[in-house]
């Protein structure tokens, strides 16, 4: 089964069982409702503790959760540094035009005459939109914003994204 991140736990928080994540999802109302399942992998073991959402609350940059049968800070207290995560069986259906990053990182990326400019290795999350970090075998590393006046097409199936480069973001 495959596994996505959709946070880390980074300390407690009071003495009743509440955990500090910092987020790493676009959908924390989803990802930390009541009831949602998540595996936790902590470093060094492969196999995750499967967890239920029992309460969710934001505080100033974190996402605060408690879990089921997690009742005090002496449950948790073992989780932190903990990668929280879902299982592919619950990612949600995305609307036209959105991805998930796992589908991009890793795509061919290609100008409108097919010239192979590099890989996609990250995304970065700007606010107003994400920039893609596109690495050729060769040179340095392009930023790619996605922008519909530079993305052109996404094939998530064939590992491909065409894009239209602006004057100078090659360069």
């Amino acid at each position: 089964m495959n596994w996505y991140n959709v946070g880390k736990i980074v300390n407690t928080h009071g003495v009743r069982g509440e955990v500090r994540v910092m987020s790493r999802t676009d959908f924390p109302e989803e990802r930390y409702a009541i009831g949602s399942k998540l595996g936790l992998f902590l470093p060094k073991s492969k196999q995750p503790i499967h967890l239920t959402v029992a309460t969710h609350r934001k505080h100033k940059n974190f996402d605060l959760l408690t879990f089921e049968n997690h009742s005090n800070i002496n449950d948790v207290e073992k989780y932190r540094d903990g990668i929280l995560k879902v299982s592919e069986e619950h990612l949600g259906e995305l609307d036209e035009h959105e991805f998930y990053y796992h589908e991009i990182i890793g795509c061919n990326v290609v100008d409108l005459e097919g010239r192979e400019i590099g890989k996609v290795t990250e995304i970065i999350s700007t606010g107003a939109n994400d920039v893609w970090s596109v690495k050729p075998e060769t040179g340095k590393t392009h930023y790619i914003p996605y922008i519909e006046d530079v993305v052109k097409e996404v094939d998530i199936d064939n590992k491909k994204i065409v894009i239209d480069p602006l004057e100078g973001l090659l360069s």
